[in-house]
């Protein structure tokens, strides 16, 4: 018995379905569905589309030596509260009948390093590094974009354990160059970007970005050196320097002693930049200080303040000068030979058209992007709040340096998805596509699809309502996204019309042409892009063109 295998895709596409917004457009399509805000069912087509991004990376990773694991999405409280992040207010907490607290991992960290802190006792253990794609939760206040910020959603989350920085660091290397086969092999333009390590904590810290328009994050490249960082972590200059002469703002930290008061000074027009004034002051800021209003941060700094030895920092962003109208000074009783002044750094947000800090030379350009990975060297935030150690030659106990690396993959489908869709629906590449060809045939022509089908290399889909013509068929083939079609009919036929729906990657495809067009019984129409072949050989013809899809 035959089940209808068109259940959950439209039997004719409209123009007010390929108008949707993508989240819309990908359960209008039968790619997923979506149950309540940020939770969805994923669909037969949607499930192999995932599937085949999920393939590309396992590949990839095993590849670099890392070893495939599967955590449970239940992890207790008190992991969370050894690494003080229980009070995150995105978990997704419950108890058990117990009255026992858990939480609903949206990623591993604690998890992970104390799985592998029962197994890795000696430095012959290390480096290694292990990685699953499961899923997350996370209790987002404000779901949108479905599959781009959801509750629950699958992400590739690898962690890697090390005997020291460097050799942490020469795996963060090494992951990222991973990162960029598996975004090659995904076959969407991307980029990388230097980036803030945000609430997961490190030293070093790496995005992967598409370009676009709707995207909400912001990245920034040099047009000299041509270097790509996000907002948080572009270092930028004026184009003349020391000529703002409004109003000054400050914002009051402390370093990480608490003896010395850190007065960060910036035009009241731009938004201090913290890891910047963090660089200026050669990372010597207590980290809480960034969260306190200046008046805690004075009242702790006057707890125990002694004018003969708290001393006093004062950083100027470049832009100031001493016309800029600066604020008074809050303290009355200080000793100028405590001060220290700061001059030349740039501690605000890059704004585009402003001067490279790297190579201080080019421009800034800006562009909005969807952030689809992201890669961090932790150092020991982790494994030192959980006692992860090894022993070394010497028979001392060292705590591990980690890293972690993420790619969000149910996040990559609805990003692929609105980076590639044109007008006439989706467009995926051929890597990910659930199908890599169609046959769109009339009711007259059963026995040739048939032929036709029989001589594919790839399965293709013909789930198509057989009471739909054949231009329909083709147009939903091409709102699906499926790179190629095959169209079959009794008055071409013993030729086949193949149309391209997918976007070319390169065009090593016209070389082939030249050189078997003739063998092939191969013609291409310039005009139409359209390309006619002898049935018997439209499986070498599909073969020739998928490769640039």
């Amino acid at each position: 018995m035959l089940f209808r295998r068109f259940l959950f895709t439209p039997s004719k596409i409209t123009n007010d379905i390929l108008q949707l917004p993508t989240h819309e457009l990908l359960q209008q399509l039968g790619y997923v569905k979506q149950a309540s805000s940020g939770v969805l069912h994923w669909l037969p087509l949607g499930l192999k589309t995932l599937r085949n991004i999920e393939g590309i990376i396992r590949r990839r990773m095993d590849e670099s030596g890392a070893h495939e694991v599967s955590l449970s999405s239940l992890s207790q409280r008190s992991l969370w509260e050894t690494t003080g992040r229980w009070s995150n207010t995105e978990l997704f907490k419950l108890k058990d009948a117990k009255k026992k607290d858990y939480c609903l991992v949206p990623t591993c960290e604690e998890e992970i390093t104390w799985l592998m802190n029962s197994y890795l006792t000696s430095y012959k253990d290390l480096p290694i590094i292990a990685y699953q794609i499961t899923r997350k939760y996370r209790d987002e206040l404000r779901p949108r974009g479905g599959l781009l910020r959801g509750r629950e959603f699958l992400m590739k989350d690898a962690y890697s354990f090390h005997l020291n920085s460097e050799d942490a660091v020469s795996t963060f290397e090494r992951v990222n160059a991973t990162y960029d086969k598996i975004f090659t092999d995904i076959g969407v333009p991307f980029v990388s970007a230097v980036a803030d390590s945000g609430d997961i904590g490190g030293d070093l810290s790496k995005e992967y970005h598409f370009i676009h328009e709707s995207g909400e994050d912001t990245l920034f490249r040099c047009n000299s050196c041509e270097a790509v960082s996000n907002i948080e972590k572009c270092g930028s200059y004026p184009v003349e320097s020391k000529e703002y002469l409004g109003d000054v703002s400050v914002k009051y930290a402390l370093n990480e002693e608490n003896d010395t008061l850190v007065c960060l000074y910036y035009p009241a027009s731009r938004h201090l930049n913290w890891n910047l004034a963090l660089e200026a002051v050669d990372n010597d800021l207590e980290p809480q200080t960034r969260y306190m209003t200046n008046e805690e941060v004075l009242a702790k700094f006057t707890e125990n303040y002694d004018p003969m030895f708290n001393g006093i920092i004062r950083v100027m962003d470049v832009r100031l000068n001493s016309r800029s109208n600066f604020p008074d000074f809050p303290l009355k009783s200080y000793l100028k030979n405590n001060f220290a002044q700061l001059n030349d750094y740039s501690i605000v947000d890059v704004e585009e058209g402003e001067i490279c800090a790297q190579c201080e030379e080019g421009e800034l350009e800006s562009a909005k992007s969807i952030e689809v990975g992201h890669t961090f060297y932790l150092g020991k935030k982790y494994s030192k709040a959980l006692n992860a150690t090894f022993r070394q030659q010497d028979n001392s106990d060292v705590v591990m340096e980690m890293g972690c690396y993420g790619i969000g993959v149910s996040r990559l489908i609805g990003a692929i998805a609105q980076v590639t869709r044109d007008p006439k629906g989706l467009r995926w590449p051929s890597s990910v596509s659930p199908y890599k060809v169609s046959v769109c045939a009339s009711d007259k022509s059963v026995d040739q699809l048939n032929k036709v089908k029989a001589l594919l290399d790839y399965k293709p889909y013909t789930d198509f309502d057989a009471k739909t013509s054949i231009g329909a068929k083709i147009q939903q083939s091409h709102a699906l996204g499926i790179p190629i079609a095959i169209v079959v009919g009794p008055k071409s036929w013993p030729n086949v019309e193949i149309e391209v729906r997918g976007n070319f990657r390169s065009k090593n495809w016209e070389t082939s042409y030249e050189k078997l067009h003739s063998q092939l019984g191969w013609e291409y129409n310039q005009e139409s892009g359209k390309h006619f072949v002898l049935h018997e050989n439209a499986n070498d013809v599909v073969n020739i063109l998928l490769k640039d899809l």
